[in-house]
C-alpha cells in the first residue's frame, strides 16, 4: 500500500517520523479577529538551498483536509516556481517557457504569486515571471485555516520540504501588483499593511500582525540570525494547535506488536513480506526512517516462535544509494523455484522489484540486478495506459511465476489486479485483468484493490486486500486459467473502522494467519508527538462447511491470560445496565454467551468511567441484523475523532477540522435460530478487537481521557437478556526484544 497513489486519493498522507520542539514565545493575544482570504499574494524572500529540489512550499495556506494555495518550488518542472493547489485545481501544467532558478544558496530572491479572482500572477524579484487563468474557481481560507511554511500540504506531511532560507515572509489580502512588489523590502514595513508577516526577527516565528499564533517549529527547522533555516523541517502555524502529548503520557499496547519508540510515526505501518521460515513467524512492516531521504519508507521485521513474543531484527530492507527506488512500499514474501524465500515490494518511483534471502534467519536480503523486474511504463513504452503498476503479489505456480499489479480499474470503473506472467522473474508477459465483479453492489465507486494477498483456503481461493476508500476485504472464489472469479465479498471494516492493510501467511499446520495495521483516530500532531502504529492480534481465517468466511484470534495468545475469573446465570432487566464486579481493566480478555431473547438490543460496554461519562458499548441489534460499535462516548479528548475512512486523520490537526465524525461502526451480523450471542474482546490499553461467533469481528482504537475507564457493563433494551456465562482474564504483556540495533 502507498498513500502516494495515483489514484488522486485524498489520504495521500506518508508520513515520516519527526521530531517536534516549540520554540519560545511570548503571550498569545486572547482572541483573533476573524478574517476571509480569497484575493491575495504571497511575498517571500528566499535562498534556495539547491535548485533541483523537488516539491516544497516556501508558504501554504490549508483549510485543514481541504483547499490549499501554495507558493511551491520545482513540484512539476525542477527549478521552476509556481502556484501550487490540491490536484493542481488551481495550478498551471504548462511551465517548461518559466524561466528555471539560478540563484545560489547565499543569494535571496524575492518570489510573489498573487491571485486576483481566476487569474494567477508569479513575481520574481518583483518583475513578471509567469501569469495564466487557474482552471477551476479561486479557494476562500477563513481563520479557521492554517499556513505551513516548508511543507507543501497538510496529507504530505513527511513528504518533501522547501530546503534553504526564508527571511521574510508575507500574505496580503489583495493582489499586489510588479509597481508595489518592487517597493517592499524584508523586514520592513510596507504602505499596504499585509494580512500576516513573519520576519524571525528575535529567533521566532511569531506573526507581526498578530493574526495567527506563534507558530511550531517541527522537524529540521531552526531560527537563528532572523531567519526560518528549513533542512527537512517546517513551520506550521493556527489556532488550536499549541496543545500536544508525549510519548510517556499515553497509553501503548501490552500484547500486540507496535512501532518501537524510535520508529515514530509508523505511518503508514502496513503488515508486509509475512513467511513461516524454519520454525519461526516472521512479520515485516513499512516504518518511516527519518534518517532517509524521501520519506524514508522502509520494510522494519519482527519474528517470534509462539505468535505471542516478538523480537524486533534490523529492518529487512531499505533503500539504498544507488536503488532504482526511492522507498519500499508494499508487497509479500513468496518461495523462488529454488524453495528459497523471497520479498518482492513496489518501489517508489521504479516499480515491482524484488529480493532473495541469504540466510535462513531472514536476516540479510540481496536485491536482484534486474530491479525493477516490472518497471512503471513511461508514456511511449508497452504497457502504459494498459496497467497500473502498483502494490504487488508474486508467487510461484508450477513453472510460472505470476504478478498481480494492484490499483487496476476495469472501463466500468469497478476496481480488479492486472496479470503478468514470468518464467525466470526477468521477462514479464502482461495477461489480462485478474477479476471482474460478479455484482457491482459489493463495492462503492472509487474503491480500489490495493495491498492484495492471493491464496488457497479451504477448496477456494481468497483475495484478500484493501480498499483506500472503506479498509479490509477480502474476495472468495474460484481460480481457474489464470483468472480469479469471485463468488463472494466479505468486508473486514466499515466506515468508522481502523482495520486496514492486512497481510497473511500459512504455518505448518495449514493455518491462514493474519495482522493488519490498525489505523489511529488521533490528530496528526498527537500521533507525530507521541508516536503511532499498531498490528491487530493475529487472526485465523478459514471457511466453515456452508462456504462462509470465519474468523478467530490465534489460540496462542490463551498463554497470557491471568487472573481468571467466571459468572454465570446473570439476567439483565429490559431498558437497564448491569456493572460486573470484579471484572476491569484496560488489559482483557472476555469471553461472554448471552441469550438474546426478545431484547431489541444487548450491549457490551468497556472502558467504563464511573460517573458513565465516557464508554464504549458493543452493540447487538438482532432487527437490524447489525453487530456496532459506539464511540460517541469512547472519549472527552479534542484530539480524538473517528472519521468516515480509515486514514482521514492523516489531514487532521483538530478534531473539530472533520466535519462529520462517526459514532458508530456498523457491521452485518446475525444469529441464527436459538443461537446465542458469543462474544470474545480483547482490551489492550487503546487497542479493542470484538469478534462475534467467529463470523465476525470489528476493530478500533479508544482513548478515554479518564484514567478510571475500566469498567465493563451489560446492557439490555427493549427486553431482558440472561448471560449464560462471562469468563475474563487480565492478560500479561507480551515480550517484544528490540535487537534492531542503529538501523
Amino acid at each position: 500500500m502507498n498513500i502516494w497513489h495515483g489514484l488522486n486519493w485524498s489520504i495521500r498522507s506518508i508520513l515520516a517520523a519527526m521530531l517536534v520542539s516549540t520554540a519560545a514565545f511570548g503571550d498569545e493575544p486572547a482572541a483573533r479577529k476573524p478574517w476571509t482570504l480569497r484575493d491575495k499574494t504571497f511575498v517571500a524572500w528566499v535562498a534556495p538551498a539547491n535548485t533541483f529540489q523537488r516539491g516544497g512550499s516556501v508558504i501554504t495556506v490549508q483549510t485543514p483536509g481541504k483547499s490549499f494555495d501554495a507558493l511551491v518550488f520545482g513540484e512539476l518542472q525542477s527549478g521552476r516556481w509556481m502556484a501550487g493547489s490540491e490536484g493542481f485545481r488551481r495550478s498551471s501544467h504548462d511551465q517548461a517557457a518559466w524561466p528555471a532558478e539560478t540563484a545560489d544558496p547565499r543569494t535571496v530572491v524575492q518570489i510573489a504569486v498573487a491571485y486576483h479572482g481566476k487569474e494567477v500572477a508569479i513575481y520574481r524579484e518583483g518583475k513578471p515571471y509567469a501569469r495564466y487563468t487557474m482552471p477551476s474557481e479561486p479557494a476562500e481560507f477563513t481563520s479557521a485555516s492554517v499556513v505551513l511554511l516548508g511543507l507543501r500540504h497538510l496529507e504530505i506531511l513527511g513528504g518533501p520540504t522547501f530546503r534553504g532560507e526564508i527571511d521574510d515572509v508575507r500574505i496580503y489580502p489583495e493582489a499586489l501588483d510588479a509597481e508595489t512588489l518592487s517597493t517592499l523590502k524584508p523586514d520592513q514595513p510596507s504602505a499596504k499593511p499585509p494580512l500576516a508577516w513573519w520576519t524571525f526577527e528575535g529567533d521566532t516565528a511569531a506573526d507581526r500582525m498578530n493574526t495567527f499564533p506563534p507558530g511550531r517549529l517541527i522537524g529540521e527547522a531552526k531560527i537563528r540570525g532572523g531567519r526560518l533555516h528549513l533542512a527537512g523541517g517546517f513551520v506550521l502555524v493556527g489556532d488550536g494547535l499549541d496543545a500536544h502529548r508525549a510519548r510517556a503520557d499515553e497509553d501503548w499496547p501490552t500484547y500486540h506488536v507496535s512501532a518501537l519508540p524510535r520508529e515514530g510515526l509508523a505511518r503508514p505501518y502496513d503488515a508486509n513480506g509475512c513467511i513461516y521460515w524454519k520454525g519461526k513467524y516472521h512479520l515485516m512492516y513499512i516504518y518511516q526512517d527519518p534518517k532517509r531521504p524521501h520519506g524514508g519508507h522502509c520494510w522494519g521485521h519482527a519474528v517470534s516462535t509462539d505468535l505471542v513474543n516478538w523480537t524486533f531484527l534490523p529492518p529487512a530492507l531499505v533503500p539504498e544509494p544507488g536503488d532504482p527506488d526511492v522507498g519500499i512500499f508494499s508487497g509479500n514474501a513468496f518461495l523462488n523455484k529454488d524453495g528459497v524465500p523471497m520479498l518482492c515490494w513496489f518501489g517508489v518511483d521504479a516499480g515491482v522489484c524484488v529480493a532473495t534471502a541469504q540466510d535462513d534467519d531472514l536476516l540479510v536480503w540481496k536485491k536482484h540486478p534486474a530491479n525493477p523486474i516490472v518497471p512503471m511504463p513511461k508514456a511511449g513504452q508497452p504497457g502504459h495506459g494498459v496497467y497500473t503498476v502498483w502494490d504487488p503479489y508474486l508467487w510461484l505456480e508450477g513453472d510460472n511465476y505470476y504478478c498481480l499489479l494492484g490499483g487496476n480499474a476495469l472501463p466500468n470503473g469497478k476496481d480488479t489486479l492486472y496479470t503478468m506472467r514470468s518464467p525466470d522473474l526477468v521477462k514479464w508477459t502482461p495477461l489480462h485483468p485478474f477479476y471482474e465483479q460478479p455484482d457491482l453492489t459489493w463495492t462503492t465507486p472509487g474503491e480500489d484493490c490495493s495491498c492484495p494477498d492471493f491464496f488457497k483456503i479451504g477448496d477456494k481461493y481468497a483475495l484478500l486486500c484493501i480498499s483506500h476508500k472503506v479498509g479490509g476485504r477480502i474476495y472468495i472464489g474460484r481460480f481457474e486459467n489464470e483468472r480469479f472469479h469471485p463468488e463472494q465479498h466479505v468486508r473486514m471494516n466499515w466506515p468508522g473502522g481502523q482495520f486496514f492493510a492486512p497481510e497473511s501467511l500459512v504455518d505448518p499446520n495449514g493455518r491462514r494467519i493474519i495482522w493488519a495495521w490498525v489505523t489511529d483516530p488521533r490528530t496528526i500532531l498527537t500521533q507525530r508527538a507521541t508516536g503511532s502504529g499498531v498490528q491487530s492480534l493475529p487472526r485465523v481465517l478459514a471457511l466453515a462447511t456452508d462456504g462462509t468466511l470465519r474468523i478467530t484470534p490465534a489460540e496462542e495468545l490463551q498463554t497470557l491470560r491471568r487472573n481468571p475469573r467466571k459468572l454465570a446465570g446473570l439476567t439483565v432487566a429490559a431498558d437497564s445496565e448491569t456493572t460486573l464486579d470484579g471484572v476491569r481493566g484496560d488489559t482483557l480478555e472476555l469471553a461472554i454467551e448471552i441469550d438474546p431473547g426478545h431484547a431489541k438490543e444487548i450491549g457490551l460496554a468497556v472502558r467504563c468511567t464511573p460517573d458513565g461519562k465516557e464508554q464504549t458499548t458493543v452493540w447487538f441489534r438482532p432487527e437490524s441484523r447489525t453487530l456496532s460499535l459506539d464511540v460517541s462516548r469512547s472519549t472527552r479528548r479534542q484530539d480524538v475523532v473517528y472519521t468516515q475512512n480509515p486514514l482521514d486523520t492523516g489531514g487532521i490537526l483538530r478534531g473539530s477540522d472533520y466535519k462529520t465524525p462517526r459514532t458508530t461502526v456498523d457491521a452485518p451480523f446475525e444469529l441464527k435460530a436459538g443461537e446465542p450471542l458469543k462474544l470474545r474482546v480483547f482490551l489492550d490499553k487503546p487497542m479493542l478487537e470484538v469478534f462475534a461467533n467467529d463470523r465476525q469481528c470489528i476493530t478500533e482504537q479508544v482513548f478515554p481521557a479518564s484514567k478510571e475507564a475500566l469498567g465493563v457493563k451489560i446492557l439490555a433494551r427493549g427486553g431482558p437478556v440472561v448471560v449464560r456465562s462471562i469468563e475474563a482474564w487480565d492478560m500479561a504483556p507480551a515480550q517484544f526484544i528490540d535487537k534492531k540495533g542503529d538501523n
